[in-house]
């Protein structure tokens, strides 16, 4: 079978499938030398008559089955983060309510979950974010107390309303170190990049990174027993290899860097990142084994897993990077793990057919669709509806 894909000047290309998947069951050894988080996608109801800026309608059912699809594979979930739309299409209280569902699902499965803390209750206004810093203070504890009352992990994000309104590094010391003091059990920070979400522009109260470096290692100095970690999705693999290197004995770094996770999980003589990846999301299964042949030692095989899936994570993950979530909602359509390609806030219409046709091209190379006859299928409906004849 040929599938004809979109080329340029409005002619098509023959693409050959592969008939057979890569084999990556469940099950296995628990994962022990790296903690690895998927950062999970959000199932949108597609039968809900919602409008793009309306609250979100989620089908419940298939967002827990897929969660408990990256669990059966070992893989920690991180909850209500930025891959689940926050911000773009899911608000708090749909935020709320998916972490108490996922977070007693964990309970129930014995699944690692982790959860975004953060303060998008406080919406824009016309004239940006007219809060003060104990409003985006007490936004911040109203979400630390559903997290913690759920049973989950904190992960501490970064904020829009935070950035808008702090004078300088002072007020991100003040606020950060505020909720350290009062979170029950150790969290992870979140430093979000602007290239995933351009108002956090200037976080940690400057635009020099070094500047916010120093500010952000300041925060965990000050309070060590109370962060797990850090998670840094800076897409800059030496800034990450250097900021580990400073952090102090016990607190982890997870990777949120979607271009170059293979070498930082792999790590150096001096250190390795953990993983906390949005891309981990389609390649939970592949990523599982991967770490499972590190588990063993064997960095080579580690590598010759992971390695070929970076040109497909680059794709997914390319700018304007904030729209990535399509490419990862579409391959769960096209993997079978929910029945439509629908997404909350509408984004499914934020990438183009050739940056569609790419991403499957590339996954199915990978091997990563459990049926890959379906997913031609799927594939073929949608060139379809979009004109594309085969």
């Amino acid at each position: 079978m040929t599938i004809h894909l979109p080329a340029e000047g409005g002619a098509t290309r023959p693409y050959q499938p592969r008939t057979e998947p890569a084999a990556f069951a469940p099950g296995g050894a628990p994962l022990a030398c790296r903690t690895v988080f998927s950062a999970a996608h959000v199932v949108a109801d597609p039968y809900a008559d919602v409008t793009p800026d309306g609250p979100a309608a989620v089908d419940w059912d298939a967002t827990l089955a897929f969660r408990r699809h990256l669990w059966s594979h070992g893989l920690g979930v991180a909850e209500a983060m930025d891959t689940a739309q926050r911000g773009m299409g899911l608000d708090w209280a749909g935020a709320a309510e998916l972490i108490r569902r996922s977070a007693a699902e964990a309970k129930a499965v014995g699944g690692r979950i982790a959860c975004g803390v953060g303060t998008d209750q406080l919406p824009a206004t016309e004239i940006g974010y007219p809060y003060s810093l104990e409003t985006v203070r007490a936004a911040y504890e109203e979400q630390l107390e559903v997290v913690e009352t759920a049973g989950a992990q904190a992960i501490l994000m970064a904020s829009r309303a935070l950035t808008a309104v702090a004078k300088g590094p002072e007020d991100y010391l003040e606020v950060y170190g505020h909720l350290l003091r009062q979170a029950a059990e150790p969290v992870v920070l979140h430093w979000l990049g602007p290239m995933f979400d351009p108002a956090l522009e200037g976080y940690w109260g400057s635009t020099d990174l070094d500047a916010a470096t120093r500010t952000f290692l300041d925060v965990i100095a000050a309070h060590p027993d109370k962060v797990d970690g850090i998670k840094v999705s800076l897409l800059d693999a030496q800034r990450e290899i250097e900021l580990r290197r400073l952090l102090p004995d016990g607190v982890r770094c997870y990777t949120g860097d979607d271009f170059n996770y293979p070498e930082l999980i792999a790590g150096d003589d001096r250190g390795f990142s953990h993983a906390l990846l949005g891309i981990f999301d389609p390649l939970g299964p592949l990523a599982a084994e991967a770490v499972r042949r590190l588990d063993t030692g064997d960095v080579a095989a580690f590598r010759g897993l992971l390695d070929p899936t970076v040109e497909l994570s680059r794709h997914l993950f390319q700018a304007p990077t904030r729209f990535y979530k399509t490419g990862v909602v579409f391959l769960a359509w096209l993997a079978g793990h929910q029945s439509h390609f629908t997404m909350v806030g509408g984004q499914q219409s934020s990438r183009s057919l050739p940056h569609l046709a790419r991403a499957y091209e590339l996954a199915d190379g990978l091997g990563l669709f459990p049926d890959p006859g379906l997913a031609e299928s799927r594939m073929k409906n949608l060139l379809a509806v979009y004109g594309v004849a085969q």
